[in-house]
């Protein structure tokens, strides 16, 4: 499967060149556009209960798009964010995605949601992670850059949750504070995810939270109301 990313790293588009009968699928919401002979197909993937779980717990759409092309063509797509995107190819291996992150994939991965316990507090996204398996291309995106760090067996590395993209299922890791009591609530950092080698760990030079928190005291407050008065 052939693909393009332009206008990296702040408003990437990405285009994804099928063959005849071939099929990419993607987020909904994310397609810009597509040639004549590419037919969409929108489903519940995995079925109800896995669209269910993927959207109650995982915080992705609960009806995906599939994208086939009767003849030779291309699809564009673009993560909801400002950013970028990047690819993955996976070989019978297993990813795990935070919400917001999955863009697309190939026809020979799956998609479920995955439960780690309190490990996977990701700044304030709950206890569920985007799980992809199997062989084939992701395209993953982010908010802001993407950065990827090579971890060696046995290397550890540190990330502010916040901008966790993505890492590799062979990467073993940890949700802690930073620092005692005070640095938790002071520091501005909160929590970070400890990860531990070996495998691959995507971050985003931006993170969705931080940015929030920067935006909402700066919005106008609503005007009491008459009777408050």
């Amino acid at each position: 499967m052939r693909h393009e990313i332009d206008h990296r790293p702040s408003f990437a588009l990405l285009t994804v060149h099928l063959d005849a009968d071939e099929r990419v699928r993607a987020e909904a919401g994310a397609m810009v556009s597509y040639t004549g002979g590419v037919d969409v197909e929108t489903a519940a993937s995995g079925g109800i209960l896995g669209s269910l779980k993927r959207s109650v717990l995982g915080g992705e759409s609960f009806f995906q798009n599939t994208f086939v092309a009767r003849e030779a063509g291309h699809v564009t797509l673009a993560p909801a964010l400002p950013g970028d995107v990047v690819r993955h190819d996976l070989e019978d291996e297993t990813l795990l995605v935070q919400s917001g992150s999955y863009l697309a994939s190939g026809d020979g991965v799956d998609l479920d949601t995955k439960f780690g316990g309190g490990r996977t507090f990701f700044g304030g996204e709950g206890f569920f992670l985007l799980e992809m398996t199997g062989t084939g291309p992701a395209f993953l995106s982010s908010y802001g850059a993407i950065q990827e760090v090579d971890l060696a067996d046995g290397e550890r590395y540190t990330v502010d949750t916040g901008h966790v993209v993505a890492f590799e299922g062979s990467a073993s890791f940890d949700v802690r504070r930073v620092g005692g009591l005070r640095s938790t609530l002071f520091s501005g950092e909160g929590l970070v995810c400890e990860f531990t080698g070996p495998g691959r760990v995507w971050l985003q030079s931006r993170s969705p939270d931080a940015f929030l928190a920067w935006l909402i005291p700066k919005l106008p407050q609503p005007a009491p109301s008459a009777g408050g008065q």
